[in-house]
C-alpha cells in the first residue's frame, strides 16, 4: 500500500476495493474498474475522494461503488504500511485469485480450482468453522494455490508446517532453501499423481459401480428425501437409520426429520434439502446379508387422535406412529446402478390399522451408493453432498480409523422394561425421561443427526403396556465431567405423578468409562441421594448391601435418605462407547496414568500386548508418550527397557495393520515433531543389540521377528534421538565454543585438501558448514562465535567458491548466502581487519565479486523460486554496498587505485541490477506488488550507488571508457524513470571526459551504436528513452551526436516492432532502413550484417533475385586485391577480399539463375548462363503500386505509396488478398486516384492497389546497337525506374456518334528510389518539396480550366464557385498561398543549395505567373458581363496565355464544323494543349509524384 502524496498516513485507516465500474465524466472525477483499490481521503455527501491503489491520481466517485474493509497500520522504520486485517489465509486467496484470472482471460485454465478456492474462501469468511475442520480446510488451500501456481507457471510458496507463507526475515537461508525442495518435491509428487489418475481414469470409468465398491475400504449412502405422503394431523417426527434384519440391530444414527401437521416440514427452509448422507461404512457392513433403510414415525400430540380433550396433560405426547422398511442391500453393494434423480417409494406400515384418505402412504426417497469416506464424496460429488447435507455417522468406529477422527460419544439404547401395575387395575402409561447430569448438565443428548442438541429426553409412550418394548437410539456428547446418566419414569394418567427414577454411571472407580453392552437400572422410589447406591444388578447383587436396601423403608421421612428398591420393576438400557478420549480398558488407563501406580507399571506393560488396537490407536500419541517417559525416568536401570522395547514393538505392528494403516503419518509426525526422549537412542541400541546377539547365536528368540519387521520405525527413533542429543549439546555455550572452531578448522582443511577430490566427499562437507550455520542462526546470541579469531570464515568463503567455479554441484544454499545474512556491520568490519595486507584484500574482494557474478548470471536456483531469489538478491546487494564503502576508503587514491578491481565492481553491479529477476515491468501487477512491499526495487539502490562512485572516480574515468559504455547502456536502458533520470547523464560525461582527453569521443560513439544495436534488438529501450537524451555539455558535434542516436533508437524501435509480425514485407522494409542508415553514417561492419539479415529474409520468401542484388551490394564493397578481408568480411571461410568476392559472384549468380533474371557478365565460363538467357523463357512480372493511407499504419508505412514488383505469373487478385491478409483491419480502396486530407489523417488503415506498368529504359552502351530482343524484352521488366498509370477520363460534352471524340486519358508516373529489381521487391516512389509544390500549383491550374471549360459548354452555370476559386488564389485565408513557395523557394539561398533544381524552380514562377496573369481574372468579369446581358457565350472570342505555348485563341465555329475544341491540359507538369493529327480527340498526360527524391520527366 502507498500512502498518499500530501500525508504520511491514511486516515481512516481503511481502503476499499471497487465492486462497480465507474466512469469519470470531468476533470475531477476518477474513473474505476472492478477489482480496484483505492485509499479514501474524504468521504462528502456519500462522494468520496480518493486515490487508487497503484497509481498517483486522485478524483472523487460515489462511495457506493466500493466495498468497505477494515485495515491495520503497522510501522516499519519512518513508514506507516497499511495492511488489510483479514486474515493471511484469505489474504491469499484473494491474491491468487485475482492473479489466476488475468491468466484464466487468456489461456482459460484452473477454471475448476478457481470454483473451489472461491467456495472455499466464503467457508473462511464465515468464522463458523471449528479448529479441526478449519485446519484441514487451510491444507486443501494451500495445497490448491501450490498446484495451480505450478501448472501456470507462477512463484513457488514456501509454507511452514502450519501452512502459512514461510518468511524469509524470520527464516535461515539454508531452512528456506530445504522449504523450497520439500514444497517442489510436494508439487512434483501431486502432478504425477494427477497425471496417473488422469490416466487410469478411463479404465475405472469402465469398471461396473460393484467392482469399485467393492474396492473401496469406505461407503457410504447418500439420501435425499422426497416427500412423506401420510396425513396425521399433527405433528410428527421421522427417523431414519440403517438396520440388519438378522442381527436385529441398527447400524447407523438416525436421521431426524421434523414434519409439521400440514405435510410439509416444520423448517420450511429444509424444504427439498432433507439430504443425508450415512457414512463410515465398510466392506464387513457390505458383506451383509440383508441391510434395511427403516424410517420409523413417532407422533407428536394427544395420547389418542380420537381424543377431543384438549388439557395440557394430555397434549405433546410422543405416540409411535407406524413404520417404513425397504430392502436396499443391492442399492448399497452396487448391484443396481441408481440414477441420482431416480426415486423410490417407501411404504408405510402403521402401529395400529387406520384408514387413510389415500392408498399408499409413505416415503418418496433418493438413494445412491457412494464410495469414500465424506472428504472424498464432497470432493467427488459437490452436486450431491455439500455444505448442508447432514452426516449420519456409523455407530461406532469405521473399520479403518482416520487420524485426526476425533470423537467422544455415547449412543444409548432404551431397551425396554417390566413394570407392575401394583393394586391398579391397568396397566401405567409409562414416558422416560432422561437427563445427562454433570457440571452443567445442559444440551448433551441429541435425538438424531440433523438436529440440535437437549437437555433432556422424553421417550415415546405405549398405551397400558406392561413390558414396553423401545428401541429407541440416540446420542450423548459427553464430557470428561460427566458423573451420571438419570432416568425418571412416571404414569400419564390422571394423577401425572413419577413413580420409579434410576441412573447409571459413565466413570467407573478406575477411570474407566462405562462397559458396552446390556445393562439394567434398578426401580427406585422417591430418593434425595442415591449416588452412594448401586445402579445395576450386578452392583446390587452385593449381600450385604442387599441386605441393607431391602430393610429401608418406601416411607422415607424428610430428612432421611432411604429409599426402595422393588424387584418387581426392572428397566434396561445398552451404551455403545465411540470415543478417542475415554477408555473402557483398565490396563491401558493404567499405562498411561503409570505414575499413580507405579507398582503395577510392570503388569501394565504385560497387559498392552493384549489390548485391543483400536482402542491403543485412539490414544497413540499419549502412549508412545508414555512408554519414553518410563524409559527415561529409569534411565539408571534396565528393568523396563525390554517390556518398552517389546511395548514399542507392538505397536508398530499394528500400525502395519490394513485397518489402521493410515496412522504411518501419525506415526512419522510423532517421530519429526513430538518425539523428545533425547537418550532413548541408548535404550533402543542395547535392547536391539542384545535381540540379534541371541538370535546370531542359535538361540530361540521370540520377539527377533516382530522386531525386524519394526526395524524401520526402530531406526527412526534411533536416529532422531540421536540427532535431538547433537542439537542440545551444540547449543550449550560450553560446547559451542569448543566444537565450533575445531570443526570450522576441519571443514577448512578439508575442502583445501580435496579441490580435485569425489564430488560426493565435497558436497558432504559443503552440506556439513551448512548444517553448522543453520544450528547457529536458531539464536542470535550465538552470532558472537563468528567474531571469534580463531574461526577462518574468509578461507572457508574462498574455498566454497573455487568449489562452485570448479565444479558443477547441485545447488546447495552455498556459504555465501547463509553467512551475510548472519552478520551486521560490526562483523563486516572486523571480517576485513583479518586481511593483513592488501594484496589479500583486493584478492578477496575479486574472487567474491566474481563468485556473486557466477551465482547471478548461471541461475543456481529454479526461475519459480522467487523468495530464494530475492534473498539471495538483498544478501548481494548489502555486501556489495558493503565492499563498495571498503574500495572507496582504500582503493580510490591515485596511489591504491586498481583498475580490475573496480571494473569487476562495475560489472558486478550492472549484472546484478540487470537480472532478469529483478525487472519487475516484466511481472503481473500481484507479483510486482510483493517484490516492491518486501524488498523494495533493489534496481534503484545499486544504480544510484554506481552514480555515486562514477563522478567519485576523478581522472580514472578514462580507464572505463569504452569498456563500460556497453554495461552503463544495458542499465540505462531499464525501463524505470528515475534510475534512467540518475544514469543517462553518465554518457554525457563520457563524452566531456574523453573529448578533454582526445580531442574527440570517436571510441564513445563507437561503442555505443554497437552497443545500442544489440541491446535495442533484445528488448531494451523504448520512445521515452529517446525523450530522456537531453544534454547541456558544451562539447561540439555533441547535439549532432544526440540526434543521431535519436535517428537510430527510432528505426531500431521499429525493426524491433516489426520482427515478431507475421508480414514479412514490413520485416524487409525495416532492415533497408537500417542498412540504409548505417550506410549513411559510414558504419560498415552493421550495414554488413543488416545486409545478411535482408538476404536471410529473401531466403526464406523464395526471393532468389533480390537476394542476388543484396549480396551484391556486399561484393561492391570488396576489391580485387589480396589484401585479407576484415573480420566483418568473413564468408565461407574465405581470407582475402578477392577470394570472397568471387564466392559471392558464384553465390549471385546462383539466385540470378533461380529468379530467372538475366545479368551480363565478362566471364567466359558463365556460358552457360548466357545460354539460358537466350534460350529459356522467362516471364515478366507485374509491378503493383500500393498506396498505405491513414494514421493507423506505423511510421515506415504511413501515408505513402510503393511499387511492389510481382512474383511469376502473380495476379493483382491474388497480390491484393496476400496483402490485406497482412492488414486484415485494412479498408480497401476501390478507386486510383490519390486519397484526399480525411483519409490520410484518419485513425484507421486504408489499403489502395492497383496495376502500373514499368517505362522501358534502355541503357546508353546498349543503345544504336543490334541487341538481341531477348535483351531488350529483359529491360522492359528489369532494371526500371519509372512507371505509368492511364486511366480514361471524360471532359466536356459528350458525342453519341464518336465516343473517342471526348475521351481524355489521364497519365500518373511514378519513380522509385531505386531501380527495380533490387534488394527489395518494392520500392518507395519520391517527391521532393519542390515537386510537390509544382504538383499542387498544376493541380490548382488544372481546377481553373476545367471550370472555364464548363462555362463555355453551357453559361447557363452560376459563377459563384469561380469567383470563390479565383478570390482564394488572389486573397488566401489560410495556408498562406503561392507566397508561401516564394519565401521557400525564391531566394538565394535555395539556389545556391540546390543548383539541380534551376528548371523547377522556373516551371514553378511560370505556373505561379499563369495563376495571377490579367487574363484569367478578367475571364470571370466577362463570364458576369455576358448572364448580365443574356448574350450567347460563343459570340466572342477567348484568348489565353499557355507559359509555354504563348497565345492560343479559342474561337467560335460554324455549326458544320462544330467539334470540341482543344483545351489546355495538364501534361508533364506543363499546361499545355495537344491535338492528335487524326483529330479524333485529345490525349493528355499528367506525372504524379510524392515524397523525397528526383522526378524525371520526358
Amino acid at each position: 500500500m502507498y500512502p498518499s502524496p500530501d500525508c504520511n498516513r491514511l486516515f481512516p485507516p481503511f481502503f476499499f476495493p471497487v465492486k462497480w465500474n465507474f466512469v469519470a465524466k470531468g476533470q475531477k472525477q476518477l474513473s474505476l474498474e472492478v477489482g480496484d483499490t483505492v485509499h479514501i481521503q474524504e468521504v462528502c455527501d456519500g462522494k468520496s475522494t480518493s486515490s487508487p491503489h497503484h497509481s498517483c491520481s486522485m478524483g472523487v466517485f460515489p462511495a457506493s461503488f466500493v466495498h468497505l474493509k477494515e485495515v491495520i497500520i503497522q510501522q516499519r522504520g519512518d513508514e506507516e504500511v497499511v495492511m488489510s486485517a483479514e486474515m493471511p489465509l484469505v489474504k491469499e486467496v484473494t491474491t491468487t485469485l485475482r492473479e489466476w484470472g488475468s491468466i484464466w482471460k487468456q489461456l482459460f485454465v484452473v477454471t475448476r480450482l478457481m470454483w473451489e478456492l472461491m467456495e472455499w474462501r466464503s467457508q473462511l469468511l464465515s468464522g463458523t468453522l471449528p479448529s479441526d475442520e478449519f485446519k484441514e480446510l487451510k491444507q486443501k488451500v494451500t495445497s490448491k494455490i501450490d498446484y495451480g501456481n505450478k501448472i501456470l507457471e507462477l512463484d513457488q510458496v514456501v509454507r511452514d508446517e502450519d501452512g502459512n507463507i514461510l518468511d524469509p526475515e524470520r527464516a535461515s537461508v539454508i531452512s528456506l532453501f530445504r522449504a523450497h525442495e520439500e514444497a517442489t518435491a510436494k508439487i512434483n509428487e501431486r502432478i504425477k499423481e494427477e497425471q496417473r489418475f488422469s490416466s487410469l481414469s478411463h479404465i475405472h470409468n469402465l469398471d461396473s459401480a460393484a467392482a469399485r465398491i467393492q474396492s473401496s475400504p469406505t461407503h457410504s449412502l447418500y439420501v435425499f428425501v422426497r416427500n412423506f405422503v401420510c396425513r396425521i394431523g399433527e405433528d410428527s417426527e421421522l427417523f431414519m437409520s440403517l438396520y440388519d434384519p438378522n442381527k436385529q440391530t441398527i447400524i447407523s444414527e438416525n436421521y431426524l426429520v421434523r414434519w409439521g401437521s400440514k405435510g410439509f416440514p416444520k423448517e420450511i427452509d429444509m424444504l427439498n434439502n432433507l439430504k443425508v448422507v450415512f457414512t463410515d461404512l465398510g466392506n464387513k457392513d457390505l458383506s451383509r446379508e440383508k441391510i434395511y433403510l427403516i424410517c420409523q414415525i413417532v407422533r407428536v400430540g394427544r395420547m389418542d387422535l380420537k381424543e377431543t380433550n384438549n388439557k395440557k396433560c394430555t397434549q405433546g405426547l410422543r405416540r409411535p406412529f407406524g413404520v417404513a422398511v425397504m430392502d436396499i442391500s443391492d442399492i448399497i453393494k452396487g448391484k443396481i446402478e441408481c440414477d441420482e434423480e431416480k426415486q423410490f417409494f417407501i411404504p408405510f406400515f402403521p402401529y395400529i390399522s387406520l384408514k387413510f384418505s389415500y392408498l399408499h402412504p409413505g416415503l418418496w426417497v433418493t438413494m445412491k451408493a457412494l464410495v469414500g469416506d465424506i472428504v472424498q464424496i464432497r470432493k467427488e460429488y459437490p452436486h450431491l453432498v455439500d455444505r448442508s447435507t447432514v452426516v449420519a455417522r456409523k455407530l461406532g468406529f469405521p473399520e479403518i480409523i482416520m487420524p485426526g477422527d476425533v470423537r467422544n460419544d455415547i449412543y444409548l439404547t432404551l431397551q425396554g422394561g417390566d413394570f407392575d401395575k401394583y393394586n391398579k387395575t391397568t396397566q401405567k402409561n409409562v414416558e422416560v425421561i432422561m437427563w445427562v447430569c454433570d457440571e452443567e448438565g445442559k444440551n448433551s443428548i441429541c435425538l438424531g443427526a440433523g438436529d440440535k442438541a437437549v437437555s433432556e429426553y422424553r421417550s415415546v409412550i405405549y398405551y397400558q403396556v406392561k413390558q414396553p418394548r423401545w428401541m429407541e437410539t440416540f446420542k450423548v456428547c459427553v464430557c470428561l465431567c460427566v458423573y451420571v446418566l438419570t432416568f425418571t419414569s412416571f404414569s400419564k394418567d390422571k394423577s401425572e405423578k413419577n413413580f420409579a427414577m434410576a441412573f447409571v454411571r459413565l466413570m467407573k472407580d478406575d477411570g474407566t468409562v462405562l462397559q458396552d453392552g446390556l445393562g439394567d437400572s434398578k426401580r427406585m422410589e422417591d430418593v434425595n441421594s442415591y449416588l452412594s447406591l448401586p445402579s445395576t444388578r450386578h452392583h446390587h447383587g452385593d449381600p450385604h448391601k442387599a441386605a441393607a436396601l431391602s430393610r429401608s423403608s418406601s416411607n422415607v421421612s424428610g430428612s432421611g435418605g432411604g429409599l426402595s428398591v422393588s424387584s418387581r420393576d426392572s428397566f434396561c438400557i445398552s451404551t455403545l462407547v465411540c470415543s478417542t478420549k475415554l477408555t473402557q480398558n483398565v490396563g491401558l488407563l493404567g499405562l498411561l496414568k503409570w505414575r499413580t501406580r507405579p507398582e503395577l507399571l510392570r503388569e501394565n506393560l504385560e497387559k498392552l500386548k493384549i489390548i485391543d488396537g483400536e482402542e491403543v490407536v485412539k490414544f497413540l500419541q499419549d502412549t508412545l508418550d508414555a512408554l519414553f517417559n518410563i524409559m527415561m525416568e529409569h534411565s539408571q536401570t534396565d528393568d523396563y527397557d525390554i517390556l518398552v522395547f517389546d511395548a514399542l514393538i507392538y505397536i508398530i505392528g499394528l500400525i502395519a495393520d490394513r485397518k489402521f494403516q493410515h496412522f504411518n503419518t501419525v506415526l512419522e509426525a510423532y517421530i519429526k515433531q513430538h518425539f523428545s526422549a533425547t537418550l532413548a537412542y541408548k535404550k533402543l541400541m542395547s535392547v536391539l543389540k542384545r535381540y540379534l546377539d541371541v538370535s546370531s547365536r542359535g538361540e530361540q528368540c521370540e520377539p527377533i521377528l516382530r522386531t525386524l519387521k519394526a526395524l524401520e520405525y526402530i531406526f527412526k527413533f534411533i536416529v532422531r534421538s540421536r540427532m535431538l542429543y547433537s542439537q542440545c549439546a551444540f547449543v550449550s555455550s560450553e560446547c559451542r565454543d569448543v566444537l565450533l572452531p575445531m570443526m570450522l578448522r576441519e571443514l577448512s582443511g578439508a575442502l583445501a585438501s580435496m579441490a580435485d577430490g569425489p564430488h560426493d566427499e565435497r558436497r558432504n562437507s559443503l552440506e556439513l558448514l551448512n548444517n553448522i550455520l543453520e544450528v547457529l542462526s536458531r539464536d542470535n546470541v550465538v552470532r558472537e562465535s563468528l567474531l571469534t579469531p580463531a574461526i577462518p570464515l574468509n578461507s572457508l568463503w574462498l574455498i566454497q567458491s573455487r568449489q562452485f567455479n570448479g565444479a558443477s554441484l547441485s545447488p546447495p544454499p552455498f556459504l555465501s548466502l547463509s553467512l551475510p545474512p548472519q552478520m551486521d556491520d560490526r562483523h563486516y568490519a572486523t571480517y576485513i581487519e583479518t586481511f593483513t595486507g592488501t594484496t589479500d584484500l583486493v584478492d578477496f574482494l575479486m574472487e567474491s565479486f566474481l563468485l556473486f557474478k557466477d551465482l547471478i548470471g548461471k541461475h543456481v536456483y529454479p526461475s519459480d523460486w522467487m523468495a530464494m531469489i530475492m534473498v539471495q538478491n538483498r544478501v548481494f546487494l548489502r555486501a556489495i554496498n558493503t565492499y563498495a564503502d571498503t574500495m572507496n576508503q582504500k582503493f580510490l587514491n591515485n596511489d591504491d587505485f586498481e583498475v580490475q578491481l573496480w571494473n569487476n565492481y562495475f560489472h558486478l553491479a550492472v549484472a546484478f541490477i540487470t537480472q532478469e529477476s529483478l525487472q519487475l515491468q516484466h511481472f503481473s501487477p500481484t507479483k510486482r506488488n510483493k517484490i516492491l512491499a518486501k524488498y523494495g526495487d533493489m534496481r534503484r539502490l545499486i544504480g544510484f550507488a554506481i552514480r555515486d562512485i562514477w563522478y567519485k572516480l576523478g581522472s580514472h574515468k578514462i580507464c572505463f571508457i569504452p569498456g563500460m559504455v556497453g554495461p552503463i547502456l544495458e542499465m540505462t536502458l531499464i525501463p524505470e524513470e528515475e534510475l534512467r533520470r540518475a544514469t543517462i547523464p553518465i554518457f554525457f560525461d563520457m563524452i566531456t571526459c574523453e573529448h578533454a582527453h582526445s580531442g574527440n569521443f570517436h571510441k564513445f560513439e563507437n561503442e555505443i551504436i554497437l552497443k545500442l544495436d544489440h541491446e535495442v534488438e533484445g528488448g531494451g529501450g523504448d520512445e521515452r528513452y529517446m525523450q530522456l537524451h537531453t544534454t547541456t555539455t558544451a562539447v561540439d558535434n555533441v547535439q549532432h551526436f544526440v540526434s543521431l542516436v535519436k535517428g537510430l533508437l527510432m528505426r531500431l524501435l521499429d525493426y524491433r516492432t516489426v520482427m515478431s509480425d507475421d508480414s514479412r514485407n514490413n520485416r524487409m522494409s525495416c532492415t533497408v532502413n537500417l542498412l540504409n542508415f548505417y550506410k549513411d553514417i559510414n558504419r560498415e561492419g552493421m550495414y554488413i550484417r543488416y545486409l545478411y539479415k535482408l538476404r536471410d529474409l529473401h531466403l526464406e520468401g523464395e526471393n532468389y533475385t533480390e537476394a542476388a542484388y543484396t549480396l551484391l551490394l556486399h561484393s561492391r564493397l570488396l576489391k580485387w586485391s589480396d589484401e585479407m578481408c576484415s573480420p566483418q568480411f568473413e564468408f565461407h571461410g574465405s581470407q582475402t577480399q578477392r577470394q570472397l568476392k568471387e564466392t559471392l559472384y558464384d553465390t549471385i549468380i546462383d539466385y540470378f539463375d533461380k529468379g530467372k533474371v538475366s545479368i551480363i557478365l565478362d566471364y567466359e565460363k558463365q556460358a552457360k548462363f548466357y545460354e539460358n538467357i537466350m534460350k529459356i523463357l522467362r516471364p515478366k512480372p507485374d509491378y503493383f503500386a500500393v498506396g498505405f493511407y491513414g494514421q493507423g499504419y506505423p511510421p515506415f508505412l504511413r501515408n505513402k505509396v510503393f511499387i511492389h514488383r510481382g512474383k511469376e505469373y502473380e495476379r493483382r487478385e491474388d497480390f491484393q488478398n496476400q496483402l490485406m491478409s497482412q492488414f486484415p483491419s485494412a479498408v480497401r480502396l476501390n478507386t486510383t486516384t490519390i486519397p484526399g486530407d480525411d483519409i490520410r489523417n484518419s485513425p484507421l488503415q486504408y489499403i489502395q492497389c492497383f496495376t502500373v506498368q514499368p517505362v522501358l529504359e534502355i541503357p546508353p552502351r546498349l543503345k544504336n546497337k543490334p541487341v538481341p530482343d531477348q535483351i531488350i524484352n529483359f529491360y522492359k521488366s528489369n532494371y526500371v525506374q519509372r512507371f505509368h498509370y492511364s486511366r480514361p477520363v471524360r471532359k466536356g460534352p459528350v458525342d453519341p456518334n464518336n465516343e473517342f471524340a471526348s475521351m481524355w486519358i489521364e497519365r500518373t508516373t511514378f519513380t522509385t528510389v531505386y531501380k527495380l529489381p533490387g534488394i527489395l521487391r518494392w520500392f518507395e516512389t519520391t517527391l521532393s518539396p519542390l515537386e510537390n509544390a509544382i504538383e499542387t500549383m498544376e493541380s490548382t491550374n488544372e481546377k481553373i480550366l476545367t471550370m472555364i471549360n464548363q462555362y463555355q459548354a453551357d453559361w447557363s452555370l452560376p459563377i459563384n464557385p469561380l469567383s470563390m476559386l479565383l478570390n482564394g488564389i488572389v486573397d488566401p485565408a489560410v495556408m498562406g498561398g503561392f507566397a508561401k513557395y516564394e519565401k521557400a523557394f525564391f531566394t538565394d539561398e535555395y539556389t545556391q543549395q540546390h543548383p539541380e533544381d534551376r528548371d523547377k524552380l522556373l516551371r514553378l514562377k511560370d505556373l505561379i505567373a499563369w495563376q495571377v496573369h490579367p487574363q484569367v481574372q478578367v475571364t470571370h468579369l466577362i463570364l458576369a458581363v455576358f448572364r448580365y446581358l443574356d448574350a450567347p457565350l460563343n459570340t466572342i472570342n477567348f484568348a489565353f496565355t499557355d507559359p509555354v505555348t504563348g497565345w492560343r485563341n479559342l474561337a467560335p465555329r460554324e455549326e458544320s464544323d462544330r467539334r470540341p475544341a482543344p483545351v489546355p491540359r495538364a501534361h508533364g507538369g506543363v499546361l499545355q494543349t495537344a491535338e492528335e493529327e487524326s483529330g479524333e480527340g485529345v490525349r493528355s498526360e499528367r506525372t504524379g509524384k510524392n515524397s523525397r527524391g528526383r522526378i524525371e520527366e520526358k
